[in-house]
């Protein structure tokens, strides 16, 4: 019940814009400023007890606590490894990112195309930070000004614990670390600066771990994953074997907006990861795409891209290497535009070269901004969390027709179609991202990500209803993402006409738990939201019984009268049933006698038990409709279509609690609680109708009238 409450409470707290860039929430509850004040007060340095300096927070497997690459490792600060250490030098560029002994190349990408924005970067490590002004253990990664002691403070720039923001699955985090680094023999363990005395890259990159469990968790991945996760854009992916015929002017497009680009070569087996190639590239490794220009030779136009290895070294030496002999044909005043022959990691190539060489391009949309037009215009934005949870939206992919529909759903309506199509085609385009939660921090527990994907229907006429198998089994999806995928996020281009669709998120095999965020950019406004949030009930069809079964209803009762306050187990004998039940619990029989004693006296008499009679023969007739084996059990698949044939059009929050409650250990609900399900919704809802005299869907109590309700 509390971790409800709690969930209830998170959503609240959100809805009101905890969470947004101007209201992050603050990590593990540590407030900077309060931290910064004790600091400065203290005049002592900060120390992370949250993130300590010990082999738990480099890793738990290679970098584990009896690992060979952790031996040595000694946690300095700065100020202990030079004698005069700076945050920054000369701004942050591209080149104060170098590779250390941890697999992280894509976060390093990424924080390298972060570098080529400064306003973009100022969002994650806003300048300022010293070393040496009041040097007290904190360094404030955001600029903005405080309140305390009832006085207006400008935040001063100390070192020692770093205040960064990160996204994190819809949500804008604080992270508060100190500055003590994992070094050996004196040099930093991980990511480094070509500077000595700089350390920015080396901070963030702690933060990131911290935020994540430890270093060792950010052991592989891609560039996406970290642009997403400094900016709060989406991304997209391109199989640069089969590329878009405008490709190229994309990429083009997207620097120009501030867009970040990473790109890699696949490898067939993870013996030959980081191998280099015969031309200086290294495969299973994570670039940055960092420049696109034209240049004219011979009369011709050449299409370059520039290229950047986080390494900080090793450069690709085929044609328009550092140098070669191409340069030559070059005008001059475009060979000085280019840098063309800097010795720090980047280099310029063919774009048709980089289609051969490289096999996967990804650009993250900041803004984000549309890259399929010739103006730049900020995307229509909505984002949902789901769960996936066993026995009730674990449903799978299409190929299990029998759990499938019982995935969350997602409406989205398209309305206007796109300005100055670049296709030519009318359309709505709009991108989906599904992202899985916490893949980095399960990774110590051996746990994998599960297989995602997601597809389209048609709703056809349905509004706010949770599609069921008699229209997503007889007709095929509309669009759907490119592959099932076992990596923290799929995200898909699309151009669909005008019109309402749902978006079905799944694993591809049914029962895997897990959680998830789900994305819509839209280039035009779009409608979106959660199938069956309103939660609406209307009763279910009344059912006729014969002069036969009055009788029989009557001389029950009679028969039982003494009995009728709590026990209605009797029940089961008159109803012409061989279901496997021992009958009502007592919990059940006080919830029945709640919703049809009207009068308040704790007793049914002949018109409520008559009520309670009808009510029970609809419910078992929904039953057994549902019960297609005949075992007496329905399975938590369907329990949701059970209870819209008895009226309730409930989300997946609500029926993931269902299950929970009333589902067996093989996930199937017998006829007992189903009854009780039935008899507690009626009840619940009648107690909110009651109070909601106005119909606005919302009631408001203090906490005599919820304890009493919860009660009863």
């Amino acid at each position: 019940m509390s971790s409800v409450a709690a969930q209830l409470a998170r959503s609240n707290a959100k809805a009101e814009g905890l969470g947004s860039k101007e209201k992050a929430i603050t990590f593990n509850k540590q407030d900077f400023q309060t931290l910064q004040l004790q600091c400065l007060q203290n005049r002592t340095l900060f120390c992370d007890d949250t993130f300590p300096p010990e082999p738990a927070s480099l890793g738990y497997n290679e970098l584990g606590r009896y690992s060979s690459k952790t031996r040595g490792v000694e946690w300095k600060r700065p100020t202990e490894l030079c004698s005069n250490p700076q945050f920054i030098v000369d701004e942050a560029t591209r080149t104060d990112i170098c590779q250390g002994a941890l697999g992280d190349c894509w976060l390093l990408a990424a924080i390298a195309s972060l570098t080529l924005d400064k306003e973009i970067l100022a969002r994650v490590i806003p300048p300022g930070q010293s070393f040496q002004e009041n040097y007290a253990g904190i360094f404030h990664f955001q600029v903005r000004e405080d309140r305390v002691g009832g006085k207006q403070m400008q935040s001063s720039p100390v070192s020692c614990c770093s205040f960064l923001q990160f996204w994190q699955y819809g949500e804008w985090v604080d992270v508060v670390i100190d500055d003590r680094l994992p070094t050996r023999n004196g040099e930093l363990l991980f990511v480094h600066s070509a500077e000595g005395s700089e350390f920015w890259s080396a901070l963030l990159e702690k933060a990131y771990a911290k935020l994540n469990g430890c270093y060792e968790a950010l052991s592989g991945g891609s560039t996406t994953e970290g642009f997403e996760d400094f900016t709060g854009g989406i991304s997209e992916m391109y199989e640069l074997s089969k590329p878009p015929p405008y490709l190229f002017k994309i990429i083009q497009k997207a620097l120009k907006c501030g867009s970040l680009l990473g790109c890699s070569i696949d490898v067939s087996a993870s013996t030959i990861t980081e191998a280099i190639t015969s031309q200086k590239l290294v495969k299973g490794h994570a670039y940055s795409l960092t420049g696109a220009e034209e240049v004219h030779v011979r009369n011709r136009v050449v299409e370059l891209v520039r290229i950047r290895n986080p390494w900080g070294q090793v450069e690709w030496t085929g044609p328009w290497s550092d140098n070669s002999s191409e340069w030559n044909s070059v005008q001059p005043e475009e060979k000085e535009k280019l840098d063309y022959c800097a010795e720090d990691g980047e280099f310029w190539m063919a774009y048709s070269d980089f289609l051969k060489q490289f096999s996967r391009l990804e650009i993250c949309n900041l803004t984000p901004d549309t890259l399929s037009t010739d103006s730049v215009a900020r995307w229509s934005y909505c984002h949902f969390d789901g769960t996936w949870m066993v026995g009730s939206t674990a449903g799978g992919c299409r190929n299990n027709s029998a759990t499938f529909c019982s995935n969350p759903q997602f409406a989205i309506k398209l309305e206007d179609v796109d300005d100055d199509p670049h296709d030519g085609e009318d359309g709505c385009t709009f991108i989906i991202g599904l992202i899985q939660k916490d893949g980095r921090k399960e990774k110590r527990f051996g746990r994998d990500l599960n297989t995602i994907g997601f597809a389209i229907y048609k709703y056809k006429g349905r509004t706010n209803v949770h599609l069921g198998p008699d229209v997503l089994l007889r007709q095929h999806a509309v669009a759907m993402s490119s592959t099932f995928i076992n990596m923290r996020e799929i995200s898909n281009r699309f151009k669909l006409p005008p019109g309402e669709y749902v978006i079905i998120p799944s694993t591809f095999e049914p029962h895997k738990k897990g959680s998830f965020v789900l994305r819509v950019f839209s280039e035009k406004q779009a409608n979106t939201g959660l199938v069956a949030s309103r939660l609406p009930y209307t009763s279910a069809n009344t059912y006729t019984f014969s002069y036969w079964c009055f009788i029989a209803f009557i001389a029950v009762f009679d028969s039982t009268k003494q009995e009728r306050r709590h026990n209605v187990t009797f029940l089961f004998h008159v109803t012409g049933t061989d279901l496997k039940t021992d009958g009502f619990n007592l919990d059940t029989c006080r919830h029945i006698i709640g919703l049809f004693d009207k009068d308040g006296n704790g007793k049914l008499g002949l018109v409520e038990f008559h009520a309670l009679w009808m009510k029970l023969q609809q419910y078992l007739e929904i039953f057994k409709n549902f019960d297609t084996d005949n075992s007496g059990t329905i399975s938590s698949h369907e329990i949701r279509r059970a209870l819209n044939a008895a009226g309730f059009q409930l989300n997946s929050n609500v029926l993931q609690i269902i299950v929970s409650r009333y589902a067996d250990a093989e996930y199937a609900i017998d006829f007992d609680c189903f009854v009780d399900c039935m008899i507690r919704l009626e009840m619940l809802y009648k107690m909110f109708k009651t109070i909601d005299k106005e119909d606005t869907g919302k009631i408001e109590l203090d906490m005599s009238q919820w304890l009493c309700l919860a009660l009863h």
